[in-house]
């Protein structure tokens, strides 16, 4: 074969998996934004029993045409609390029978489709005003795309029928299954999609040049190579998603492991399911995954007491959602302000946590810290939005004066509560960016930085105590040593620049070091609004 034919088959193969991934990827965007952020409430909400948890993902893999979205998202939620890894395990599950559906399509011989599809598509994305119809119209595009990619992969591959290398390396899987599965993986991490593997799979099948026997240990293979994304994804998380990314992979290989022992009859089996390879290849794919769900689901507990046993520690999940709100108590408007002052009060101290981890994140370059905060924030968003709609809804009971003037100050504290956690996280950024370009700070820098920050730390520590005690003494404390922390940062912000000027400090780090010394003031200030509240309520009640 010359140098030319290879160079067509080539591109012909990887040009045809671009527009087949390219329109997988189409196709599942434009399934997720039609269905908005159903598909994250439907995981949430609809797996509390294993088996509904099985249903569940398999039904929205079909949806998102991904189980690699589906156990990102899954991973995901284990890290943020929303799924134990029993129900984690149960949507792994589902997931893996869903993605056979993308194989089940392509097995079939729909490319005459592909065109009219992409034709629809483009003009209803084109022409239609509501945004539902223009996402369909890019699933139906991603479709089109799918089949225009699976048919040019499988033409360029049909001068292969006419190479002997290729037919005698086609012919080892078979006789040597163990190089098949590892091909197989090896494709699939690669290309990061089972289904982009099968697809490969198939359309060599449809050119002739793949025997059922050569086929199945290649696919074994891509359910090996599959699991890579959610370890991939499980990097920088806690112990529960790690856990959850692990059962992923053990599910895949013991199941790949005991298929391979059962080869030959397993092989033989797939062989009575249709006349056609690429079909038979397609069912086999469905079997594995179904079988190995049935075999696995009645001892899901076991499996996962194997998992907690090969990934110990102890698994820290932070409590998400409001605790103390209670919609019932709003028509009692005192005690729903109260119960509001209590979320509030919780607010603050994650607020505070993720102070401390930014600050630490920064002074000890490290990346897990970064990853809690990003989790912290999410649930101090929610309480954020979750207590502003409880206050809101009881300022329409009937308040007394004084109860309706709290109720508009405790809307600021929310936001100063909120603000010092984005503030937060911006610090958070700024590590991350000294950790990525391994920036130098000398021992006088870092030394400011840890003064500035203590003073910061305890004047938000003591307003939310204040906020929850009332304690008037504190609030003016905080408000004294915000003046100092004023003036602190005018004084580091002057010698920096001075040193910056004399070049005794690298310029990238003096920029993040001034930025940092103005975050923490500005956190200061936010600190001081909520005691100066605590100040107004206290002179209200006199």
């Amino acid at each position: 074969m010359s140098f030319e034919q290879v160079l067509v088959i080539v591109v012909g193969l990887f040009g045809g998996l671009g527009l087949f991934l390219f329109g997988m990827q189409m196709m599942s965007e434009g399934m997720q934004k039609a269905a908005g952020d159903k598909l994250r409430k439907i995981l949430e909400v609809l797996t509390s029993n294993q088996y509904i948890a099985v249903v569940t993902g398999a039904v929205t893999t079909v949806l998102v045409q991904s189980s690699s979205t589906t156990t990102v998202m899954v991973v995901g939620f284990v890290n943020a609390g929303l799924m134990n890894l029993n129900q984690a395990v149960g949507t792994i599950l589902g997931a893996n029978i869903g993605t056979t559906v993308t194989a089940q399509m392509i097995s079939f011989n729909l490319g005459v489709l592909a065109l009219p599809a992409i034709a629809v598509g483009f003009g209803m994305q084109l022409l239609s005003q509501k945004k539902v119809h223009k996402y369909a119209g890019q699933s139906i595009l991603g479709f089109g795309l799918l089949f225009l990619g699976m048919m040019t992969m499988s033409d360029s591959l049909s001068p292969l029928r006419d190479f002997p290398p290729f037919i005698e390396m086609i012919a080892s899987f078979s006789s040597n299954p163990f190089l098949g599965v590892l091909a197989g993986a090896a494709f699939t991490v690669m290309v990061q999609s089972s289904s982009a593997s099968t697809g490969v799979i198939v359309a060599l099948s449809i050119q002739g040049l793949l025997p059922l026997a050569s086929a199945m240990p290649l696919l074994l293979g891509t359910n090996v190579g599959t699991s890579v994304t959610a370890v991939l994804a499980c990097i920088g998380t806690g112990i529960a998603a790690k856990r959850a990314a692990v059962a992923h992979v053990l599910f895949n290989v013991i199941g790949v492991v005991v298929f391979l022992i059962l080869l030959k009859p397993f092989t033989e089996l797939v062989a009575m399911t249709s006349n056609e390879v690429p079909r038979q290849i397609a069912n086999g794919h469905t079997i594995f995954n179904v079988a190995n769900t049935l075999i696995v689901l009645p001892f899901t507990s076991y499996f996962v007491a194997l998992i907690v046993r090969l990934v110990p520690g102890e698994n820290v999940v932070m409590e998400r959602g409001p605790k103390y709100l209670d919609k019932r108590m709003q028509k009692t408007p005192a005690v729903a302000i109260g119960s509001s002052i209590k979320e509030m009060i919780r607010m603050g101290v994650i607020s505070r946590e993720m102070l401390q981890d930014a600050t630490n994140a920064f002074l000890q370059k490290d990346r897990e810290l970064i990853q809690r905060l990003a989790r912290k924030e999410e649930v101090l968003n929610e309480l954020e939005k979750e207590v502003t709609v409880y206050l809101a809804d009881t300022s329409q009971q009937s308040l007394t004066q004084n109860q309706s003037r709290l109720v508009s100050s405790l809307m600021h504290v929310i936001n100063d509560i909120e603000r010092i956690g984005d503030l937060s996280e911006n610090i958070s950024e700024l590590a991350e960016s000294r950790i990525e370009e391994d920036l130098p700070f000398s021992d006088m820098a870092i030394e400011e930085l840890t003064t500035m920050y203590e003073y910061v730390d305890k004047i938000v520590g003591d307003s939310i105590v204040a906020l929850e005690t009332g304690n008037t003494k504190l609030a003016m404390d905080v408000l004294e040593i915000e003046d100092r922390i004023d003036y602190m940062e005018k004084r580091l912000r002057k010698s920096h620049i001075g040193r910056i000027n004399d070049r005794k400090c690298f310029p990238v780090s003096g920029v993040i070091f001034l930025d940092i010394i103005s975050t923490y003031e500005r956190i200061a200030d936010h600190a001081q609004n909520i005691a100066r509240v605590v100040l107004d309520d206290q002179d209200t009640d006199e």
